[in-house]
């Protein structure tokens, strides 16, 4: 049978439905927005409030009986939804890309419109599911984000650019449900039974290749924990699991992994190795100094298996926002360099 063929056919089958459904929820996001934008206009205009919004929803069923979505509730959500993007039309189209469900969520557990334009980024960029938005967003990616970026050798900044883009400072892996006290083989496991989540913390772009790949170096053997690709970067990524704090020592085998996946395993159109060390904690001044001087294009990270004290990250996001502020409020007096003239 050609079933090559017929893959073929049912390939353009799917796509066909998948550009369908992008078509049909464009088309819904955009009349949720116009009604926004009546609702807003009528409270500005006629002083509409709640109990009017409840009479139109109502008037609505009995026009068009059978149609679902314009409760009171939701109603009043199209136009706290219209008011909230209005003046931020770049993000127009990712709003569209986005389902009802999805942009609510955003909508209502996020405050800064930084806040809202990062979750549509990533939702949209990474095709997130309604409950991987509310995972991150519970997770408080954004305030992880904001105070932690990944911390990078100047090799791995040199060779790949974008690097930083494809990578975090600290990978939740709550899922794993792992007691406080666990053993690295409890890490491993639990990531590979949970390897779906696992990638999609990671990012959209990885590609799981293997685990407890074997490298063979001088007629000895050795195992690399795990071993991704990364398309967006176009290399292979060697994951090194510690539960323990970071040490220096720990990036010397790692080195040791590249070099041999660069010798032995990499292909020709593809670009250097890059390998993650993932512990359990880290002391950045230590990792700052240890990959000053590290010649492979490397990178630390923690891995979390609690969720964060979300309201502690707040906190702490809101004094970095008071700072930068600070730094750039320019006062008088004849001892500040930042004095006006």
């Amino acid at each position: 049978m050609p079933t090559t063929a017929f893959d073929e056919v049912v390939h353009l089958i799917q796509e066909a439905r998948r550009r369908a459904l992008q078509t049909v929820n464009a088309e819904l996001i955009d009349l949720y927005w116009r009604v926004g934008e009546a609702i807003s206009r009528r409270i500005a205009k006629d002083g509409w409030g709640q109990g009017t919004v409840a009479e139109l929803s109502a008037h609505i069923q009995r026009r068009e009986p059978g149609v679902r979505g314009f409760s009171p509730q939701n109603l009043w959500r199209m136009r706290q939804f219209c008011e909230a993007y209005r003046d931020q039309p770049k993000l127009s189209t990712l709003l569209r890309e986005l389902p009802w469900s999805s942009n609510l969520h955003i909508l209502s557990k996020t405050k800064r419109p930084e806040e809202r334009e990062f979750y549509l980024r990533l939702a949209t960029r990474n095709r997130w599911s309604v409950r991987e938005v509310a995972r991150q967003i519970d997770g408080a990616l954004f305030e992880r984000a904001a105070l932690g970026r990944p911390k990078l050798s100047s090799a791995l900044r040199e060779l790949h650019p974008g690097a930083d883009r494809e990578f975090k400072d600290a990978y939740l892996v709550e899922f794993l449900e792992l007691p406080e006290v666990h053993s690295e083989s409890d890490l491993h496991r639990g990531l590979l039974r949970h390897l779906g989540r696992f990638l999609t913390e990671l990012g959209r772009d990885f590609c799981f290749i293997a685990s407890e790949y074997p490298v063979q170096v001088g007629g000895k053997d050795f195992a690399l924990d795990l071993l991704f690709f990364n398309r967006a970067l176009n290399c292979l990524v060697a994951v090194e699991l510690k539960i323990d704090e970071f040490k220096p020592e720990y990036l010397g085998k790692l080195e040791f992994y590249l070099e041999a996946l660069d010798r032995d395993a990499r292909k020709p159109h593809e670009g250097p190795s890059i390998g993650l060390l993932l512990c359990a904690t880290k002391d950045n001044e230590v990792v700052e100094y240890a990959l000053s001087r590290a010649v492979s294009p490397t990178l630390v990270a923690e891995y979390r298996t609690r969720l964060p004290e979300k309201r502690l990250l707040q906190a702490k996001l809101h004094e970095f926002y008071q700072r930068a502020i600070e730094d750039e409020t320019p006062t008088s007096g004849p001892g500040n360099k930042r004095a006006r003239r």
